[in-house]
């Protein structure tokens, strides 16, 4: 019997490392008017390129019953356990369709063992939960210590990020009209971070200037790092290489650790997007 850990696309798991330690995402959709992607087969450069030519933000889809039921069977067939955590249930219903899954799932197979998280966030706040957990098992520990492992880490992660530009938010509906054209007036930068308590994306402070907003963003960092110390860090970007390398070779310098950099894909992306940077972090304590 062997154990198969799950995520969705919103992980922005690298390739790699799905391959690395036996992860499967499932994926989630982004759709404009006249056509529709997997997410985990859109190209980033034609989807945000399409955004910029229409200005049309597309609308994201989480995965049907039916494709969760079938991923649950696959493993459960063949005698697995599944472990499946997923981007926070308040910013989408594939956890709660994993649940109704797993519900239908166990009905075919009363014996079966599905076990399903919710990570309360998204991007590598959630990919580090999911990582965690795949490690533990790679090392030959059963279920409830991988589960415990990702618990781990979803107490100790955060994720902090900042839009270049206020007119994704706007255009999603996250903020308004006026907001956004004050923000672009004033060169106001929001930082944002995502509630590990409710699961919900929330503005965490306000700066003027991009370059503020990042030193905030460190000084929070630095805040943590001599209360809590630091376990892995990661930079997220969107479409802003250049900025995600000064952030990962002044960190590298400042903490001595490696830092991995990561594109956040179009169904997060469509909320803040291009330019947007930021960057998750799990402390040790």
């Amino acid at each position: 019997m062997a154990i198969k850990v799950l995520s969705d696309s919103t992980s922005y798991i690298s390739r790699e490392t799905q391959n690395e330690l036996g992860i499967d995402l499932i994926p989630l959709s982004v759709n404009f008017p006249d056509e529709s992607f997997l997410e985990t087969e859109v190209d980033y450069d034609y989807f945000y390129n399409k955004i910029e030519r229409t200005g049309i933000i597309p609308t994201s889809s989480q995965p049907s019953l039916g494709e969760i039921m079938e991923k649950f069977r696959q493993i459960v067939a063949r005698g697995d356990e599944v472990l499946a955590i997923f981007i926070s249930s308040a910013m989408s219903g594939t956890f709660a369709t994993a649940l109704q899954a797993r519900d239908k799932i166990m009905q075919e197979y009363p014996k079966a063992r599905i076990e399903i998280m919710d990570s309360y966030t998204n991007c590598m706040a959630l990919g580090m939960q999911v990582i965690a957990a795949a490690r533990e098992i790679k090392d030959g520990a059963n279920l409830n210590k991988a589960l415990q492992a990702a618990q781990y880490v979803r107490d100790r992660v955060r994720f902090y990020f900042v839009p270049e530009t206020l007119e994704y938010l706007k255009k999603g509906g996250r903020i308004g009209t006026a907001s956004a054209l004050l923000g672009t007036i004033l060169n106001i930068r929001p930082i944002l971070t995502v509630d590990m308590k409710t699961g919900m994306t929330h503005l965490l402070t306000k700066t003027r200037g991009r370059s503020a907003a990042i030193n905030r963003m460190l000084e929070i960092m630095e805040e943590d790092r001599n209360k809590y110390g630091l376990k892995e860090i990661l930079i997220h970007h969107i479409n802003a290489p250049e900025k995600a390398n000064m952030l990962r070779n002044l960190l590298m310098e400042r903490y001595g650790m490696p830092v991995d950099i990561c594109s956040i894909g179009p169904v997060i992306g469509l909320h803040t997007g291009l330019g947007t940077v930021g960057f998750v972090y799990y402390t040790e304590n």
